[in-house]
Parts: structure tokens; sequence; C-alpha cells
């Protein structure tokens, strides 16, 4: 965490503390099956994915090179992304359970930056190219789908189509609808800080709390405790509190870092948790 000489965090004090707790939210993701890794560690690690999202609209609003603040995030979407769809190929061996790292944020990021283009592209009267940034890359996965149903030649390559160079925001969990949707409105009210974070935390609430309550709630054996120890996607709201605490400055730390740690990091600890498969379960 970063303090800067203005009160609140910079960008990459933000980034850093969503580091963290992406780390310890990973750690309980790739060691879940230990049973020995606290639920908490997930619970905290909600809050990471909207500051990485908060400060990816900062980070696009003020760059001064957007296409290459772009390449550097397509480059790693496309080798995460890539691998991801071989492991469920078969053509990567996985670990002996089955289980494969789903983590795409830079899947998420790449359709963001196209739609916050064409955003900004809206707001100039540019209707053409802006409505096409925008709607394209939203509209990509249900295009994609229809294409598939009525000719399934066209399945695999569409495919692969979708988990690289045209990514699908419904490729992974890290890319979901609700990913997408945070992303843009905190893009598209960064400019009033109080009523983006209001907002972002009511949508939270609302998407990943009040939705699935009532979706679960017609579930046999459903308890409204379950929201706060199972269903708890929710508690990335509290990241509104360190949004408040931004103090529009980018601060002081390494530039390329991030980048390479998010990738790194996952396959470390991916690797790290096949490893010790069979000397945690005996299988």
């Amino acid at each position: 965490m970063e303090l800067v000489k203005t009160r609140g965090l910079s960008t990459t004090g933000l980034k850093w503390v969503a580091l963290v707790l992406m780390v310890l939210d990973h750690i309980h993701y790739f060691f879940a099956y230990t049973g020995r890794i606290p639920e908490w560690f997930s619970m905290l690690g909600r809050l990471a994915a909207p500051l990485f999202l908060f400060c990816l609209a900062e980070g696009f609003s003020h760059t001064r090179n957007r296409k290459k603040y772009f390449m550097k995030v397509y480059v790693i979407h496309l080798l995460m992304s890539g691998l991801l769809f071989l492991m469920i190929a078969g053509v990567l061996p996985v670990r002996p359970d089955g289980f494969y790292p789903m983590n795409g944020m830079m899947t998420s990021f790449s359709i963001l930056m196209a739609v916050f283009q064409g955003m900004d592209w809206l707001g100039e009267k540019r209707w053409g190219p802006g409505l096409a940034a925008v709607v394209l890359p939203l509209a990509w996965p249900v295009l994609a789908g229809l294409l598939m149903q009525g000719i399934p030649a066209l399945q695999m390559p569409l495919s692969v189509l979708g988990y690289t160079l045209l990514p699908l925001w419904n490729s992974n969990p890290d890319a979901g609808i609700g990913t997408i949707l945070t992303g843009i409105l905190l893009y598209g009210f960064r400019k009033n800080r109080r009523v983006q974070a209001g907002v972002f935390a009511g949508f939270t609430v609302l998407y990943y709390f009040l939705y699935p309550l009532l979706v679960l709630s017609r579930s046999p054996g459903f308890h409204w405790t379950m929201m706060f120890t199972t269903a708890y996607e929710w508690y990335g709201a509290l990241a509104a509190v360190l949004m408040l605490c931004y103090n529009g400055e980018r601060g002081r730390g390494p530039k390329r870092f991030f980048y390479l740690f998010y990738p790194a990091h996952v396959y470390v600890l991916y690797m790290l948790s096949w490893a010790a498969y069979p000397l945690l379960t005996g299988g």
C-alpha cells in the first residue's frame, strides 16, 4: 500500500491492496481441495476484482497511449485464455481431479477497454464507431452462440476465436456479464467519485445479493445465512469504501509488475497445488 503526498490512496496503492486480496482469494481457490484454507481468504478476495476494475477505468481515462495500454492487456489475455481453451479441449494435461484455472480478468479488461473507447466516442457524438465499439463486444457471445447452433461446423473455429482474437465475455467466470457491467458503471460514473462508489455498491448488492437471494430462496435446504457463508460475492460492494479513498494520483511503483504478476502467480499456484495434490490427498 502506497501513501502519497496528498491524503488517500493512489492507483498504485489501490493495486497493491487489490493484489494482496487477490492472492489470498487464489490461495483458497487453488488449495480449497485440502480443506485447510479458511473461507475468509476468498471473502476478502471479493474486493480485489472491483478495485482492479476501478484502476482500469482510471488508467484508461488518463493513459497517454490507449493502444499500447490495450495491447499489454490483450497479449496476456491471448496467453491465458488460449491456455484455458487447450485445457478445456483436453490438449493440455490438468490436475488429477480435473481442476484447471479459470482466471480471466485480462479477458474482461480487453473487452471493457473496447467498450470504454466506444463510450468516449459516443460522448463525442461519433455514433458509428461508438455504437460499434460498445454493442459488438457485448453482442458477440450471443451472435457466436446463434451461429454455433445454426451451423454446427462453426462450433470449433468460433470457440477458438472466442478464446483468442475475439474474446467472449462468457468464456470464463472472471469475464461474466456482472464483471462487464461493473466495469462499464465504474467508467461511466468516474467523474463523480461519490456517485460512482454509490452506483457500484448498489449494483453489486442488487446483482450479487438480492437477485441470487430470490433465486436461491426457492431451493430446498436454503437458509438466508448462506448469503453470508457461501454466496458472498456481494461482499465486493465493500470495495466502494476504498474507492472513496482514492486521491486522484497515479502514484509511484513498478509499471510492468502488475501485468506480469497476474499470470505468473496464477500458474505458480496452480502448479504448486498440482504438485501437492498426491501428498495431501493420497491420490
